[in-house]
């Protein structure tokens, strides 16, 4: 990764942070975006990195998101990989949910991921290069009770994600979905819903993955990772 140039949004999220950390020790020129400024502040000063910008991003807006991708490619002149790590849920049965809720989900999780991929891939198809890692979670491929308008945003992610990387390919801009089961992560601190957050997989297991995957030769494209915690069924 040394001196590749990765746009982590969602950066001072549980999984976005502990990529951060990952990424800031192997040399990689880093663009961290997150909505909170002074968390990104915060996070920035825990690393130790030669190169660094932060952008304080709202991904909802498309204004926000191009400046975000300008930014980066007028400091490092390239966007090498971008890292889709934010996201929020909203879980009640599908008869509480109110139009304020879809709405929410499908602005952040869903026109937010679009917004930045479609972004960041216009300078990559001109660059002829390029790898989108879109963090989707397991509801984005099987469903769960509650979870109506949540997976709803996260199937859209799919979706679009493959459509995307079926007109990118020839460009050499390549995609990866990964599918984590429960992480314990600040997500589910406004969830309410009783869960056992011991079992569930660590931040630091999937930002594994994700480093993994951007480590993979130029050739070679991880298309889906499905990591689940051990009292998962097997998906």
């Amino acid at each position: 990764m040394q001196d590749k140039v990765v746009v982590v949004v969602g950066a001072t999220g549980g999984i976005g942070s502990a990529l951060t950390r990952k990424l800031a020790s192997s040399g990689a020129r880093l663009v961290l975006a997150a909505r909170n400024s002074s968390a990104l502040q915060d996070l920035a000063t825990q690393l130790s990195v030669k190169s660094l910008l932060t952008v304080p991003t709202d991904i909802t807006d498309r204004t926000s998101v191009n400046a975000l991708m300008e930014q980066t490619t007028a400091q490092f002149g390239k966007i090498d990989a971008l890292v889709n790590a934010a996201g929020a849920g909203i879980l009640k049965p599908y008869n509480a949910l109110e139009p304020a809720d879809l709405e929410a989900m499908l602005d952040l999780n869903l026109k937010g991921s679009f917004y930045t991929c479609q972004a960041a891939a216009e300078f990559m198809q001109r660059q002829k290069s390029g790898h989108i890692c879109n963090v989707v979670g397991i509801l984005g491929k099987h469903s769960m009770a509650m979870a109506a308008a949540y997976s709803a945003s996260k199937f859209g992610v799919v979706g679009f994600s493959k459509c995307m990387a079926e007109e990118l390919k020839r460009f050499g801009v390549k995609f990866t979905l990964f599918y984590f089961g429960g992480v314990d992560s600040p997500f589910w601190d406004n969830i309410q819903l009783k869960v056992d957050r011991k079992k569930m997989l660590s931040t630091e297991t999937a930002a594994n993955a994700i480093f993994y995957a951007l480590q993979a030769e130029p050739q070679a494209v991880p298309m889906e990772i499905n990591i689940q915690p051990d009292s998962h069924l097997f998906f």
